[in-house]
């Protein structure tokens, strides 16, 4: 080890840079070595670094294990308590591996840079960042390394975000501090036309939009958590994915496009589909026989909206002698949970019976150039329909369309789509 400790060089050029890296980056003793390189790296070419870091690979499941073993209904308010642990361990470990390599460097839990959230354990929104203390350290020429996944609400108890929670933390952190970019690093590459490991024709994408990857993150894309890319749009936080484990350059996610490649983004220049994306994680619900009056959809739904399940595509047929039929689709895992609660609903609805189908996947197509493009949902439909996969529910928005098949059918679905559309050219 250095006997100085150095401080980030001045640079007319110096930018602020916000980096993360996940469980995976954070694995071994090695790795965590690694990680430090790469901001001591970035802080040696003049820039001020802030890293935001997960749990070692492994101790958020290891960590939920422990309290299974001593508890059979663990309180949400100590679960927290104890997965914050996680994230601990890891900063104290990355701010000495940065130091060893002779660079000053300081970490901050959840609540020391004051990570405020409402009281939803286990899945917290955030609400507001006191950024203070990092901007001092920053002048000061230090790295500052926080833990990612959890915050303090305002009576001072831990709360953590939810799963991949690490990616809002880095994304939130790079808003409140005027970032110029937040940097993902994972154990892939960047983000890609489809996943490669359905496709080997999956293509990496150079440049994609923010709202094209909120709906690619929502339908299934693992690269980024959903919330994270939603808080990049709000807020206009440009996203660098990259991997842990090379040096090339992965793939931005920018809040706006301007000149020829905005008009190539928006298809009308360039590619109409820009990535199709697969969710294994469905479960098709349909009440049959419900009676057909006001107000009974939301009741029907209103449990759900409590026990925070999200539902998804809902199609309610016509009427006929006074009943209807209504299905949606919940996510797999909580298809369970949705059953019971509308099962418990069937006096008061007067439903004939609710049937469960956990067979089910959704493949979309998204794309900001589908705004100006007509007929891509015909392709769609018929592409699927010439390689005998029949569609079971459809939904779409301006920029995507998603159709529910058999989930034997859905990796055949992805090439197919992903033929159509040529999303293997450049």
């Amino acid at each position: 080890m250095s006997s100085t400790m150095h401080k980030s060089p001045p640079n007319k050029s110096q930018k602020l840079i916000v980096q993360k890296f996940g469980g995976s980056s954070m694995g071994s003793i090695e790795r965590i070595q690694n990680v430090a390189r790469r901001a001591v790296k970035t802080a040696s070419e003049g820039h001020q670094v802030v890293v935001v870091v997960s749990a070692m690979q492994g101790e958020t499941d290891r960590l939920l294990k422990l309290a299974a073993g001593v508890s059979s209904r663990p309180a949400d308010r100590e679960i927290d308590v104890l997965l914050a642990t996680g994230e601990q361990v890891s900063i104290a470990l990355l701010a000495l591996a940065i130091r060893e390599l002779g660079f000053q460097a300081r970490s901050f839990l959840g609540h020391q840079v004051e990570i405020r959230t409402d009281s939803m354990h286990g899945s917290a929104r955030i609400r507001s960042i006191k950024a203070d203390p990092v901007h001092e350290c920053l002048q000061n020429g230090e790295i500052v390394v926080i833990a990612g996944f959890q915050g303090v609400d305002q009576h001072g108890n831990i709360t953590t975000l939810g799963r991949g929670g690490s990616d809002l933390s880095a994304v939130a952190m790079a808003a409140a501090l005027k970032a110029d970019a937040c940097e993902i690093y994972s154990d892939v590459d960047g983000i890609y036309t489809t996943d490669p490991n359905v496709y080997a024709k999956a293509r990496k994408i150079p440049r994609i939009g923010s709202e094209e990857m909120l709906e690619l993150a929502s339908l299934g894309a693992k690269v980024l958590q959903t919330r994270s890319v939603e808080f990049a749009l709000k807020y206009k936080v440009t996203l660098h994915c990259r991997s842990s484990f090379s040096d090339g350059e992965g793939s931005w996610v920018v809040p706006e496009m301007s000149g020829l490649e905005g008009a190539e983004m928006k298809g009308l220049e360039g590619a109409v589909v820009t990535a199709v994306s697969c969710d294994k994680n469905i479960a098709k619900l349909t009440i049959v026989g419900m009676a057909d009056k006001p107000g009974a959809a939301a009741r029907l739904f209103a449990p759900m909206a409590d026990a925070g399940i999200n539902i998804d595509v809902i199609i309610q047929n016509p009427p006929e002698n006074g009943r209807t039929d209504v299905t949606f689709t919940v996510p797999r895992n909580a298809a369970d949970r949705a059953v019971a609660l509308i099962e418990g609903l069937q006096d008061e609805l007067g439903f004939v019976r609710c049937s469960l189908d956990k067979r089910l996947a959704k493949v979309s197509v998204v794309g900001a150039g589908m705004v100006s493009q007509p007929g891509v949902a015909q392709r769609t439909f018929a592409a699927l329909g010439d390689a005998g996969i029949n569609i079971v529910l459809v939904s779409t928005s301006e920029i995507k369309i998603s159709c529910v098949v058999e989930d034997q059918f859905a990796d055949a679905a992805v090439r197919v789509l992903h033929d159509k559309f040529e999303l293997e050219k450049t």
